[in-house]
């Protein structure tokens, strides 16, 4: 599902050039559960975003899904992800003056597929918010946005779901409860889950841990035998 060659990222500030990432090599095969884990200012988030398309490297080969991602315009990289992807953020990035079910229709407009506030009712339904749909982002606790974001980042069916510390704005009941909703759908629909946690309890649930300091992976187990 990914496959990452020397990757490195340079970003500009005040102070001069940033490496961010310093030449990271990383395999996930479909299917199964990886987090990724280390300090903050590892690299993690930045790592994440250049798999998703969201930030392009400065150097190295990316390839999701059996995609060239370096060599895609930026509507193609748009393109890909309305097509591959689903992410869930710590923030829940929704629009306040949508709907629970206009935002998880979102995506299934862009994309130009029929009856998509239909799909995003029985999204919204499976996720526990079938009560909610009309109810605006200010309407909804903290664990009910994210369930309205996990079910838009699902609702397209994607293969491949990126989660970078998806309960970090929630306690630890309602954090459970949306990481158990998460791992259950990624299951369920047989999707690749690459997750961000600080939490070791959250990695430890996952099939494989992958570790980042100062810009690199520093351990990567070897993927199960398919």
């Amino acid at each position: 599902m990914i496959r990452l060659r020397d990757i490195h990222l340079e970003l500009g500030s005040d102070a001069g050039p940033v490496n961010i990432l310093r030449g990271v090599d990383l395999d996930i095969g479909a299917g199964g559960t990886t987090a990724l884990v280390g300090p903050s200012g590892a690299g993690k988030s930045s790592l994440m975003m250049v798999i998703a398309g969201l930030e392009r490297a400065t150097s190295g080969a990316v390839t999701v899904a059996d995609i060239d991602l370096p060599k895609l315009s930026d509507d193609a990289l748009a393109t890909f992800r309305r097509d591959h992807l689903g992410i869930v953020f710590q923030g829940f990035h929704l629009v306040p003056t949508m709907t629970a079910t206009e935002n998880v229709a979102l995506p299934l407009e862009f994309a130009g597929i029929r009856d998509a506030f239909g799909r995003a009712e029985a999204a919204l339904a499976q996720v526990g918010l079938g009560h909610r749909l009309t109810h605006y982002p200010a309407q909804l606790s903290g664990g009910e946005q994210q369930r309205v974001a996990v079910a838009r980042a699902f609702v397209a069916g994607p293969k491949l779901l990126l989660a970078d510390e998806p309960t970090g704005n929630l306690d630890a009941t309602t954090g459970r409860q949306v990481m158990d909703l998460l791992f259950d759908l990624a299951r369920t629909r047989a999707a690749t889950l690459v997750l961000i946690t600080h939490d070791p309890a959250i990695a430890a649930r996952c099939d494989r841990v992958i570790h980042v300091a100062d810009g690199r992976v520093t351990d990567q187990p070897a993927m199960a035998a398919t």
